[in-house]
């Protein structure tokens, strides 16, 4: 597919599914608590805390979707420029900020093509986000406007697990509609981050919890997060297999 039509079929994917969540959010919906967010994946809370401090930080959400990490962000006193696609998210993104009370700075723009300076930003937040685009490009954009000695944290699906690849492709689970050309992101092409972030860290998270994500939350669930917390810490070879991974991306 030209990259011109991979664009154009991922502000349309975005901008429906944008409309879908419009139709459905009360204004009272729109408000929400920090935990509410920390806590609705197990990977947030600890990739936010890699961030470090960003207390009067300028921060890119890169791929804000519906903003609720930017709100977090701002809250606690970053300068925060939330970034998408679609124009139907940064909608949400307007409401949301209004209906908490904070201030972003809201930016319509290709990630590939990042409309800023150079060194603007002191931490780059994205969630979700990487496995859409180009590596070799967005890494360029993101070294490319970071600012020295920041550091940019994204959380991405993972590819690594090939039972969890044949369950991605054949079995019906909530949440599961996807663009044509996304994938989740493999070992291999982290090597193409390496060339611009040769300190990247690598950490995976829901190995044996992934299975919440057809099972829903509940009792069983959280034994095994349990169960990951101690596996996870005691043999790090297993953090290929896991559901997703935080990629943390400190700038020289």
């Amino acid at each position: 597919m030209e990259a011109s039509d991979r664009l154009l079929e991922e502000i349309r994917f975005h901008d429906q599914q944008a409309h879908e969540r419009a139709e459905r959010l009360r204004e009272a919906d729109l408000a929400f608590s920090n935990e509410t967010y920390l806590e609705h994946e197990s990977w947030i809370r600890p990739a936010i805390e890699k961030l470090g401090e960003i207390r009067n930080c300028d921060l890119l959400d890169l791929g804000c979707g519906h903003a609720m990490a930017a709100i977090v962000f701002a809250r606690v006193g970053a300068r925060v420029t939330a970034l998408d696609l679609s124009s139907g998210y940064l909608a949400e993104a307007q409401r949301r900020a209004h209906r908490n009370g904070v201030k972003l700075e809201l930016v319509q723009a290709d990630a590939e093509r990042l409309p800023f300076t150079n060194a603007s930003f002191d931490r780059i937040w994205g969630n979700a986000i990487l496995h859409h685009l180009h590596l070799d490009t967005v890494a360029h954009e993101i070294h490319r406007v970071l600012r020295p000695g920041g550091v940019a944290v994204f959380a991405e699906p993972w590819g690594e697990n090939p039972l969890l690849e044949w369950a991605r492709q054949r079995l019906p689970y909530p949440g599961k509609s996807r663009t044509r050309d996304e994938r989740p992101l493999r070992a291999s092409q982290l090597d193409t981050l390496r060339e611009h972030f040769p300190r990247l860290q690598v950490q995976g998270y829901q190995l044996l919890s992934m299975a919440g994500r057809v099972l829903g939350q509940g009792p069983l669930v959280r034994a095994l997060a349990w169960c990951d917390d101690r596996l996870l810490r005691q043999v790090p070879t297993l953090h290929r297999w896991c559901r997703y991974v935080v990629l943390t991306l400190p700038r020289d």
